[in-house]
């Protein structure tokens, strides 16, 4: 299925299969006004690491590790690269990467094989109230799937929440959307 342009604003690939929602941006001023899907350059993550610290060095962190976790017969993520360190630095949120990390509601189509992820479930919770058409199926505290719109919610992108266990928990939700 033909994956649609994001109309979104966010960093990564416009035309991204794979997407995570986050509920902030990161405080810096050409970010504010951010109102499409802007590819990051090399080295754009580091710059976004120092200026803002720790907290975005773990998501774009767990995020790259996230991708190296996933099946590699659904994805080719961990064919690009060395390490998950070598992706998040050459290729993550990168044009053609196929990933995207936006702070946006997220734009669902069943029609489409995309994968949705909102990390965090306060996240979730404001995003059904702000009118995301999802039914979603808490499978426990921290995890949910609406299967329908290939929509997952997970603990937030931090070591601590979102751990190795938790990140293969999550891969592995992944890959039974597909079955």
């Amino acid at each position: 299925m033909k994956t649609l342009p994001i109309v979104a604003a966010g960093f990564g690939d416009a035309a991204a299969a794979f997407r995570v929602y986050i509920a902030r941006r990161p405080p810096m001023a050409e970010y504010a006004g951010l109102s499409e899907v802007k590819p990051l350059l090399t080295d754009e993550i580091n710059l976004i690491n120092s200026a803002c610290g720790n907290g975005w060095r773990k998501v774009f962190n767990v995020y790259s590790k996230l991708l190296f976790e996933l099946d590699t017969k659904q994805f080719a993520y961990s064919r690009q690269a060395g390490s998950w360190q070598q992706y998040r630095d050459q290729h993550l949120l990168q044009v053609g990467s196929d990933t995207a990390l936006l702070f946006s509601i997220p734009g669902l189509n069943p029609e489409t094989s995309d994968i949705h992820i909102i990390a965090g479930r306060s996240h979730a919770r404001m995003l059904l109230d702000s009118g995301l058409k999802a039914q979603l199926n808490w499978l426990n505290q921290e995890f949910a799937i609406d299967k329908f719109n290939r929509l997952l919610v997970c603990p937030y992108f931090d070591y601590r929440q979102l751990n190795n266990e938790k990140l293969a928990y999550l891969a592995q939700l992944i890959k039974d959307l597909d079955e």
